[in-house]
């Protein structure tokens, strides 16, 4: 497991890096998904960085697209973007937009507006069903996006046609963007409610890797999955952790320096 951690910290930095050298913001959303990230694109999924479209590549969407800088990171660290180009985040008429974006290489869906990311990946679910091929959809959400209708319709139909290769993670960290997702909207009692929708239901620390593996790796049993992950929106930083203020601020010279310095001395 020694390498996902490795990945996960070189996401962290280059997350850092990457939101501070464009002014851009929610680094703290992407702290939160980053061993998710690492684990998904370091252990999970089945994929060939140097064939991008490989027909039978396992599918992930960033649904909760803003944070979208882990991702670009990940891809740049398992090798389907030279790690140069994250330097071009957020410049105009980059690839590497504020909000995730097809046209990057490893990119599946472009999001932005939250609720679209799991009916695309629910169909994305199907057409591998109906084609009979073996490829898995994974789909990370944000909590606050489980506020979206559309991802309820989406698993009712996920349950019903069985996509049991089709595979969502809630990261759980329970800040949205000006407040508590419990004061915001509640969701609990949320295992419940997926179980209720015909979903299999799973429960992890969203920083423990062998947790998330294990969650993802676990054989299919004629459901789609919902992995709930409790994670701390801002991991690995102190002085993100846990605050709402991160999902729009970006770090100066002065706190960058301390954050990247956090994470060589946790290891985080």
């Amino acid at each position: 497991m020694c390498q996902t951690h490795a990945l996960a910290r070189s996401i962290r930095r280059s997350a850092l890096q990457m939101v501070h050298r464009a002014r851009a913001s929610h680094i703290a959303s992407a702290l939160s998904i980053a061993d998710i990230v690492a684990v998904l694109y370091g252990q999970v999924m089945h994929q060939r960085p140097a064939e991008p479209r490989w027909p039978e590549r396992d599918r992930f969407i960033l649904s909760k697209g803003h944070a979208c800088s882990a991702v670009y990171a990940a891809l740049a660290h398992v090798g389907y973007l030279e790690l140069q180009r994250l330097e071009h985040f957020g410049l105009d008429h980059s690839e590497l937009m504020n909000h995730i974006s097809h046209h990057v290489p490893g990119v599946e869906f472009s999001t932005g507006s939250l609720g679209h990311g799991l009916p695309f990946g629910v169909g994305k679910a199907l057409a591998a069903q109906l084609r009979g091929q073996p490829w898995r959809t994974f789909v990370l959400l944000s909590d606050g996006e489980m506020a979206e209708g559309a991802n309820w319709e989406a698993l009712l139909f996920a349950a019903h046609h069985r996509l049991d290769q089709l595979c969502a993670l809630i990261d759980y960290n329970q800040l949205q963007s000006l407040g508590s997702v419990a004061e915001t909207l509640a969701l609990e009692p949320l295992a419940d409610k997926l179980l209720a929708f015909g979903c299999e239901v799973l429960q992890v620390d969203g920083h423990a890797h062998e947790q998330i593996a294990a969650a993802l790796n676990r054989p299919a049993i004629g459901q789609p999955r919902v992995v709930i992950a409790h994670t701390v929106k801002g991991k690995g930083v102190s002085f993100m952790q846990n605050r709402v203020e991160w999902h729009y601020k970006n770090p100066d010279d002065a706190q960058l320096a301390q954050a990247l310095a956090e994470l060589e001395a946790d290891g985080a």
